[in-house]
Order: structure tokens, then sequence, then C-alpha cells
């Protein structure tokens, strides 16, 4: 399965240009927002999972960030990226791993922030929903964040012709437990490059 997945996900890069994806973001305003609200040092250990060739890694390099994790089952995604940002890769960690199956990501310490925009929801039973949270929580020091950015109940049924499984605030503060505090949430619209509209919840919630 998760082969099948790394497939999907290679040939979904492979084909088009990083601007033409259905989840492609000029820039990534409310994520960098919320990043920013943490208060997190410059050097802070930030986890980006599932990133693709998001352009969310180099706002956040020409913001001075120095200790960037960029992670992906999709090693064609995270090739796109590392090529776009060049010597800037120097201050970005590239992971290649299944965060349902990690060989890697376990391997992680201290993680200071775990940002997810649009993975979660692709994790539609709850075994590997669990797995997911398992290793969240493996990996988020105390006192640390955790942004999730997701579909929300209203939102798309499918996306990258994959179905979703999508969530509510209080659905996302029963999954992390009663550990992870909510500091902030909203609802948010986004419109992707083809002119469709794609509500998601976007979350912030800090570690005890």
């Amino acid at each position: 399965m998760t082969e099948n997945y790394k497939n999907h996900w290679n040939l979904a890069y492979d084909d088009r240009a990083t601007e033409d994806l259905g989840w492609y973001e000029e820039s990534s305003t409310k994520t960098i927002a919320l990043i920013e609200k943490t208060g997190l040092p410059k050097d802070a250990k930030v986890l980006n999972v599932g990133i693709g060739s998001s352009r969310l890694i180099d706002e956040l390099l020409t913001k001075n960030y120095t200790n960037l994790i960029a992670s992906d089952l999709s090693n064609k995604s995270l090739e796109k990226l590392k090529n776009r940002i060049g010597k800037q890769s120097e201050n970005v960690q590239f992971i290649v791993d299944d965060l349902i199956n990690a060989t890697k990501l376990n391997q992680l310490k201290e993680v200071d922030l775990w940002n997810d925009r649009a993975v979660l929801h692709f994790f539609t039973k709850s075994s590997d929903q669990k797995k997911y949270f398992d290793l969240l929580k493996k990996v988020v020091k105390s006192n640390g964040f955790v942004i999730l950015a997701e579909f929300a109940l209203n939102g798309a049924e499918k996306c990258c012709n994959l179905d979703v499984f999508r969530y509510s605030k209080e659905m996302l503060q029963e999954r992390l437990g009663d550990d992870f505090v909510l500091k902030d949430s909203f609802k948010y619209t986004f419109i992707n490059p083809r002119g469709g509209e794609r509500p998601y919840i976007y979350t912030l919630f800090q570690r005890k």
C-alpha cells in the first residue's frame, strides 16, 4: 500500500508543475501567521510533514528560519523543492518517509513544531490515523507546537483522486488528547489554482 501511494504522489508531481497542483499556494500566509504566533526562535526545529514542493519552505528561509525539516512520501516532490531553493537547501533537512510506517521520522527527537497542511485528511482508516498521532506524540517535545490544517467538515470529499477524512477542531483535539491545548483555530476557504473552493480548518495546539 505504501508503494502504491508513493507511486501515486510521484506521478502527481511528475505530471504537473508545482504552480498547477490543486493544493498550490502562492503564499502560505495562514500557516506562517500561526508559526509566528508560537513565538519560537528562528533556530527552532520545524518539521513540515507532507510538504511536497510547497513554497512555504522558501518563505520560511526568507524569514531566516535555520532548522527546517521537509518530509514527504514522494521523493519527486522533495527533489523539485531542493532544486528550486538551491544553495539555501543547506538549511533544510530532507526526509523521504511514510508517516504511517515511519523508519526515519520516528528517529527524530525534540521537535519544536509539527506542521501539517493537507496531509492528515488523506488517512481515512482509524488505524492509520492512530499511527499518525502516535508518531506526532513521539517526536514533539513538551511545550512544543502542532499546526494541523485539514479539510473542514464541509470541505471536499476527495483530493488528487483520493478519498479524504474531514475534520473539525473538536475532532482534532480529541485525537491529540488532553496533553495538547488549543491555542488558535479558524476556518479558511482556500481557492485552488483552478478556482475551486476548498474549506479548511486551521488549528494551533501546544503540548503541555
